[in-house]
């Protein structure tokens, strides 16, 4: 399988995930299905560029923190993507916190069937 057939269906994993986490988590929603694709869209980018960056300068806390730290990062960049997007809501930290670590979990699985 070539390269942009990989990654589309990678894209495509991650809007699955979006949808199941939306299904599963309280307080998270999205008013639309073109929604749910521009979270995906939003939400990739951040894991592949911004995320990173932000790990390393973390380092440190993440460290003195037993690696805990990681989780309270992607639950804030999790919420950032619902001030980026407009139509999806994230009520609050635990539902953001809760919301990254299903859409973890569902992205993860579903990279490892792909």
């Amino acid at each position: 399988m070539n390269s942009a057939a990989h990654a589309l269906l990678q894209y495509l994993g991650t809007v699955a995930a979006v949808f199941l986490t939306v299904t599963i988590v309280p307080g998270v929603s999205v008013d639309s299905g073109l929604t749910m694709l521009l979270v995906a869209l939003v939400w990739s980018v951040i894991v592949i560029v911004i995320r990173p960056i932000l790990q390393i300068l973390t380092l440190p806390i993440t460290i003195v923190t037993f690696g805990l730290f990681a989780f309270v990062l992607n639950a804030l960049l999790f919420w950032a993507v619902a001030l980026i997007v407009p139509g999806f809501v994230v009520a609050g930290f635990w539902s953001a916190l809760l919301g990254a670590v299903v859409l973890s979990l569902f992205n993860w699985l579903i990279s490892k069937l792909l």
